[in-house]
């Protein structure tokens, strides 16, 4: 493929992967909060939102794996050294504020939001780190 096509192409992923995550946060929001300030508790109204979330997030991974895919190899590394670090720290920090929960070490309830925002952080401070290392 030529440098201008690969380029075209890479661009035309991270959209598909912006629209995918996007659309996901979205149906994630209407999920959640939706029952509670729109349809008032309408459990076929409920499922078919799940079902919609779940949907967007099976196209978000597909959208994230083609783009991951259309990466040059210095890309890939710094991505794939990104992704593991934070699934280290994602797993070791969880478990670890599990256990501050449930043995009273913290004085509040260890909810997966505070997760995903540690996970998030992390990725993109990992991110970073590789682009100015490999600069």
């Amino acid at each position: 493929m030529k440098t201008n096509e690969w380029q075209l192409q890479k661009k035309k992923n991270l959209k598909r992967l912006a629209f995918w995550t996007f659309g996901w946060v979205l149906s994630l929001a209407l999920v959640t909060f939706g029952s509670q300030f729109l349809w008032e508790g309408n459990q076929v109204i409920t499922y078919l939102a799940f079902f919609l979330n779940l949907g967007f997030g099976i196209g978000m991974i597909i959208a994230n794996r083609n783009h991951i895919n259309g990466l040059d190899e210095l890309d890939k590394k710094i991505t794939f050294d990104a992704m593991a670090i934070a699934l280290g720290v994602g797993v070791i920090g969880g478990l670890s504020f599990s256990v501050m929960d449930i043995t009273d070490m913290i004085g509040f309830d260890a909810e997966i939001s505070f997760l995903v925002i540690l996970i998030s952080i992390t990725y993109m401070i990992a991110i970073v780190t590789g682009k100015l290392r490999y600069k």
